[in-house]
């Protein structure tokens, strides 16, 4: 069985229900089934689901007595498509989708379950939902960014790197389909500073050196589009980064923990913690369709001085100030 095939109970290492310990609760157990969007052994994945976890136990939802979750994981867009289908097949009460392109998977293999989202960018854009405030169909979540996000991103960038004249954007088409929004902002603000945007669709890890190092344009600076395929990859893109010697800022924290330069977006483990609340709410009757898609509402600004000095840069000390979380 491939990694990403791997089907683990939190909780318990059965892969089945336990229908006869569910016979001998007093109440009826439900059943929570989650794809998360890295691989198994990825502690950022492990804290997502770990918060999701620790969310619903303090709703009263305690793993073992009155909830089942299964859990699977996968990075690979293909992938999640046939994994949806497998889930769908269990028919759980509620299924937690982590990412754009699983969250099309279930929405493709199922209009019945109720579908939580998290961190999907764009759900009206993408046509999961009808309106932020009426999902009107059996998904509703939680989003992560407005395409805005992209002006501040370079407007961070620039603060840390003021001769800047070059910047790529990096991103993967399959699984961000809304990446021309994010490069659309990022090339309006440029235009004010006179900068120059190189967007690049990188559809393979190995592309990374040579299109951040021996790019013709002598890119000084680098945008990262938030995608399942950019966080999978994340040490391959960090390191090239490091290796060009160009200044990067990343859409998550853990990029900036894992040796990237510096990272501004949205709280990943805290849109997974309110995401319980949804499920809460489904699992006592609610209809997703009548619960609206919530903004995030906690960001982060990380900086790595650790990679600051390792590229000769000074980040100046009234953005220092600013950040959320400083790692020397």
């Amino acid at each position: 069985m491939r990694r990403r095939q791997f089907i683990g109970l939190l909780g318990g290492a059965a892969a089945a229900w336990p229908f006869g310990a569910r016979g001998q609760q007093q109440q009826r157990v439900r059943r929570v089934a989650a794809l998360i969007a890295t691989e198994p052994t990825d502690a950022e994945g492990q804290a997502r689901l770990g918060a999701l976890q620790t969310a619903l136990r303090s709703l009263g939802w305690i793993e073992g007595n009155n909830l089942e979750t299964l859990v699977w994981w996968s990075t690979d867009n293909k992938f999640s498509q046939s994994l949806a289908a497998q889930i769908v097949q269990l028919k759980p009460d509620v299924i937690v989708s982590n990412g754009t392109p699983a969250t099309v998977s279930f929405q493709q293999h199922t209009k019945d379950i109720p579908v939580v989202f998290t961190q999907v960018t764009d759900p009206v854009g993408q046509r999961l939902v009808n309106t932020l405030a009426q999902p009107g169909a059996n998904l509703t979540g939680f989003s992560n960014f407005e395409f805005s996000m992209g002006t501040k991103w370079l407007g961070l960038l620039r603060e840390v790197s003021p001769t800047i004249a070059h910047v790529t954007v990096l991103y993967h088409a399959p699984t961000a389909p809304y990446a021309g929004s994010f490069i659309a902002a990022v090339q309006e603000a440029a235009e004010a500073s006179s900068v120059q945007v190189h967007p690049v669709d990188v559809r393979d890890p190995s592309d990374l050196d040579r299109t951040l190092i021996k790019s013709p344009t002598n890119v000084a600076g680098l945008v990262v589009i938030p995608s399942t395929f950019m966080t999978g990859h994340r040490d391959i893109i960090i390191a090239a980064a490091e290796h060009g010697a160009v200044s990067a800022i990343y859409p998550f924290r853990y990029f900036a923990t894992a040796g990237g330069l510096m990272a501004y977006g949205a709280d990943a483990l805290d849109i997974h913690s309110r995401a319980a609340s949804y499920v809460d709410r489904i699992l006592k009757g609610a209809r997703p369709g009548d619960l609206p898609v919530q903004q995030p509402i906690k960001f982060e600004l990380v900086i790595n001085l650790k990679t600051d000095k390792a590229l000769g840069i000074t980040v100046p000390p009234t953005l220092l100030a600013r950040a959320d979380e400083v790692i020397e």
